[in-house]
C-alpha cells in the first residue's frame, strides 16, 4: 500500500491546563481531501499550526512524504511541498494579485525578494504565477490590486499563492469563511478540480462544502479525534451528531 502523504501520530499540545490537541492521529493519502471538523475551540487550527511547523508539539510525531519533519522549520517544510492557507488573509493588499503570487513563486525558487522592474517582467516568475491564477479562475483579475478585490476573489488569490509553491499537501484553514453562496460554490469547484494533483487537509465549518469535497472526515472535540470515516459514516455516527452535527 502506498505510504501516506501525511502521517500524524499522537500529536499533543497543551497551553497551561488546556490540552489543545490530545494524542491526535490521522493520515492523508495521495489525491485525498481529508476534512477536519468540530466545534470552535476543538483544536483544529492548533493542529494545522503544528503540522506546518509554526507551533511545536509537546509529544507525537509528524511524517511528511515518509520523512519525520518534527525538527524542520516552516520554510524547510514549505520547500518540501507543504503549503498552507490561513483563516485570516495574509496577502499584501497594495500589490496586484499577480505580484502576490509572483512573490510565492520567487520564494519557492529560493530567489531574493528584489522588487525592481526586471523582476516584474521576469517570465520565470510571471508565467507560473499566471498559471496559478488561471487554475483558481482569477487570471482575468491578475492586474487588480488585492485591496480592491472582493472577499471571495482574495480567497482565490490566497489559494493561488499556495499553489505557486507546487505543494504536495495543502493545509486549508476555512477557505469558505466569509464567502457567499456563489463564491463558496466556486471555491468548492476549484478545490475539487485540484484533488488530482495535490492532497489536502481541510478545516471547514461549511458542512455543505465538507460533504461535497471530503473523501474522509475526522471529527475533533476538545482536542481529541472522536471519529474518522467517510462522509456517510460520519453522517451516520450518533456520537458525532451528539457532539457536533446535531440532527
Amino acid at each position: 500500500m502506498t505510504e501516506p502523504v501525511l502521517e500524524v501520530s499522537g500529536l499533543t499540545r497543551s497551553f497551561g491546563a488546556l490540552r489543545a490537541t490530545d494524542r491526535v492521529s490521522l493520515t492523508v493519502r495521495a489525491q485525498e481531501i481529508h476534512a477536519q471538523i468540530g466545534p470552535n475551540g476543538a483544536g483544529k487550527t492548533t493542529l494545522l499550526a503544528q503540522i506546518a511547523g509554526e507551533l511545536a508539539p509537546d509529544a507525537g510525531s509528524i511524517r511528511f512524504l515518509g520523512r519525520d519533519i518534527g525538527a524542520l522549520s516552516v520554510a524547510r517544510r514549505a520547500r518540501m511541498g507543504l503549503a498552507r492557507t490561513f483563516q485570516i488573509s495574509s496577502l499584501a493588499p497594495a500589490f496586484s494579485a499577480l505580484r502576490n503570487v509572483m512573490l510565492a513563486v520567487q520564494a519557492g525558487q529560493g530567489s531574493s525578494f528584489r522588487l525592481f522592474a526586471p523582476v516584474r517582467t521576469d517570465r520565470r516568475l510571471v508565467d507560473p504565477a499566471m498559471a496559478a491564477l488561471e487554475r483558481v479562475g482569477l487570471a482575468a483579475r491578475a492586474q487588480e490590486r488585492v485591496g480592491a478585490l472582493s472577499h471571495g476573489e482574495r480567497r482565490q488569490v490566497e489559494l493561488a499563492v499556495a499553489l505557486a509553491m507546487r505543494p504536495k499537501l495543502l493545509l486549508l484553514d476555512e477557505p469558505m469563511a466569509g464567502l457567499g453562496v456563489d463564491d463558496a460554490r466556486r471555491m468548492t469547484e476549484v478545490l475539487s478540480a485540484l484533488r488530482a494533483e495535490t492532497a489536502m487537509l481541510l478545516i471547514e465549518h461549511d458542512m455543505d462544502a465538507v460533504f461535497a469535497l471530503a473523501d474522509r472526515i475526522s471529527v475533533l472535540v476538545s482536542g481529541r479525534v472522536i471519529a474518522t470515516g467517510t462522509p456517510n459514516q460520519i453522517r451516520a455516527s450518533a456520537e458525532v451528531r451528539e457532539a457536533y452535527l446535531g440532527d
